[in-house]
C-alpha cells in the first residue's frame, strides 16, 4: 500500500477548537484578548512560525488523497512567504482587536523549537498549492468566528500528551 504524508504547518481558521489551552497559539491569544486578558508568550517571543489558513490547505489534502498519480510523497503545506515571530503574532492580533498589548512573558518552554516553518516548493510544483489568505485575513476570519460563537474559558480536560517536570506551569497549574 502506498500513501502520501501531508505536513501542514499551524492551521488556523474558523471552526477550530478555541477552548484548548495547550494547542494553537493564535486561537489561545485571540480567546484571551477577547476576554480582556493579556496573551502569554513563552520566552521572549522570537520563535518563528508560519500559519496556514484552512481554506488554503484543504484542496492540497484532497488532491493528495485522490490523485492516483501522486504516490509515496511527503509534502509540507504552509505559507513559507509569511514567517512571523510569536510576539509579532500577538501584536497582529492585538491590532485587529484594538487591544492594548502588554503580554505576559513566561519561562521558555523546554526544548521548544525556535524556528519552525516550511518550504512549500514541493507542494507548489506537485499540487499547485498557493497561499491565498494572508495571516491578517486568516486572523480576521478567526476573530469574527470566535466573536460570533462567544469567547470561552479554557477546558483543562484535554489531555497533555507529554506531562513531566518540564511541562510549562501555565499548563499544569491551569494558569492560561
Amino acid at each position: 500500500m502506498e500513501f502520501n504524508i501531508a505536513v501542514p504547518h499551524n492551521i488556523i481558521g474558523p471552526r477550530q477548537r478555541y477552548d484548548d489551552p495547550y494547542r494553537n497559539v493564535a486561537s489561545i491569544m485571540i480567546s484571551r484578548m477577547l476576554r480582556g486578558q493579556q496573551p502569554i508568550i513563552y520566552g521572549d517571543g522570537s520563535q518563528t512560525r508560519c500559519f496556514s489558513f484552512v481554506a488554503d490547505v484543504v484542496p492540497s489534502l484532497i488532491l493528495l488523497g485522490i490523485d492516483s498519480s501522486i504516490r509515496a510523497e511527503v509534502v509540507n503545506l504552509g505559507p513559507d512567504e509569511q514567517v512571523v515571530t510569536i510576539y509579532e503574532l500577538a501584536k497582529a492580533i492585538a491590532a485587529l482587536l484594538e487591544f492594548e498589548l502588554k503580554p505576559i512573558f513566561a519561562s521558555e518552554r523546554p526544548l521548544e523549537v525556535k524556528t519552525a516553518y516550511c518550504s512549500s516548493a514541493k507542494a507548489r510544483s506537485l499540487l499547485g498549492y498557493r497561499t491565498t489568505y494572508s495571516l491578517d485575513q486568516g486572523l480576521r476570519e478567526m476573530i469574527a468566528w470566535i466573536r460570533c460563537k462567544g469567547a470561552k474559558t479554557f477546558c483543562y480536560s484535554y489531555e497533555i500528551e507529554i506531562a513531566n517536570s518540564r511541562t510549562p506551569k501555565t499548563w499544569t497549574e491551569q494558569l492560561i
